[in-house]
């Protein structure tokens, strides 16, 4: 039941890397959070693309986009989805998202930052009401977690 947030260079990743970057962010969410191959489950996870202008992504206060591949990934989670494995796992498997999304003639070094964030239970509104965990494992089918379903 992830929101992910990507923010990658402004065409970086375009046509087939693109979706090859979606289909292998999305591949990663259902294996570190145990989400079933069920589209049902998998609809809940949802990824969102921003590309950053050339000359707005700066590291050291310098645009070093033509040299390095900067990526970030922001992914907000339920409070108690992951254990530590799962978060090592879940960081392993976004990285090698980018890596096999890169187009063959991208040369730059690619560098990318995952940002796993939970969000306590009780503070996540759907559709104007609160779920918790429990209401999060039903709609996702956390299979791990399916001891909380009521």
């Amino acid at each position: 039941m992830p929101h992910i947030m990507l923010k990658i260079p402004k065409g970086s990743f375009s046509g087939q890397s693109q979706a090859t970057l979606v289909q292998r962010i999305n591949h990663a969410a259902a294996i570190a959070e145990q989400i079933p191959a069920d589209p049902k489950k998998r609809f809940f996870c949802w990824i969102v693309i921003e590309e950053v202008e050339q000359g707005l992504w700066t590291c050291g206060a310098a645009d070093v986009t033509a040299e390095f591949l900067p990526c970030v990934a922001m992914v907000y989670l339920p409070t108690g989805v992951l254990d530590e494995v799962s978060r090592h796992r879940y960081v392993e498997l976004i990285h090698g998202a980018f890596t096999q999304a890169l187009p063959d003639d991208d040369k730059r070094q690619l560098l990318t930052s995952v940002i796993l964030q939970d969000v306590a239970d009780g503070s996540w509104g759907v559709n104007g009401t609160i779920w918790n965990l429990p209401v999060f494992s039903k709609a996702a089918g956390f299979e791990h977690l399916q001891h909380l379903v009521t």
